[in-house]
């Protein structure tokens, strides 16, 4: 038995626009409880994915040091940029600076035993869902190990 993508993929998706701020695209991924946004154009053909892991480098200790450091030199009795102060703000980064822009992606008859070798072979989480390179939906490795287990008779049915 092969199950194809679109019988497992989640379609009540979540994204963002490359405009969107970190923060807030942080803050849908908790709202939703989804670990990672697909970042879309106007017409929702895909550009990159954000995810926890993006986020929390961009938040993390080592850019934060960065941040203080530019902020001392640059400070030191001199008056800043307003440009410049808003694009070091935290709340300001926007999600077209930090998502990944290599999209790993399938159709929607993809099998799931093809979407899986997708994500060992590129060691990623998820891979999006494209019908005519519009995202319909979007496969995670939980929603494969689910499926493995609610089917596991069917695909350990002999095959003549």
């Amino acid at each position: 038995m092969t199950i194809p993508a679109k019988s497992v993929m989640t379609t009540d998706l979540i994204t963002v626009s490359p405009e969107t701020t970190v923060a807030e695209a942080a803050r849908r991924m908790l709202i939703h409880h989804v670990t990672a946004v697909p970042v879309v154009d106007p017409d929702n053909r895909p550009l990159g994915l954000v995810s926890e892991g993006d986020v929390m480098r961009h938040f993390g200790a080592q850019f934060q040091s960065k941040r203080a450091e530019w902020l001392r030199l640059l400070a030191e009795g001199e008056t800043l940029a307003p440009e410049f102060l808003a694009e070091i703000r935290l709340n300001q980064q926007r999600v077209r600076e930090i998502m990944h822009s290599t999209i790993i992606s399938a159709d929607q008859e993809t099998s799931l035993a093809e979407l899986a070798d997708l994500m060992l072979k590129h060691g990623i989480k998820r891979v999006l869902i494209l019908r005519d390179g519009v995202l319909v939906g979007i496969v995670s490795r939980a929603d494969v190990v689910q499926a493995v287990v609610e089917k596991l008779d069917d695909l350990l049915e002999p095959t003549d």
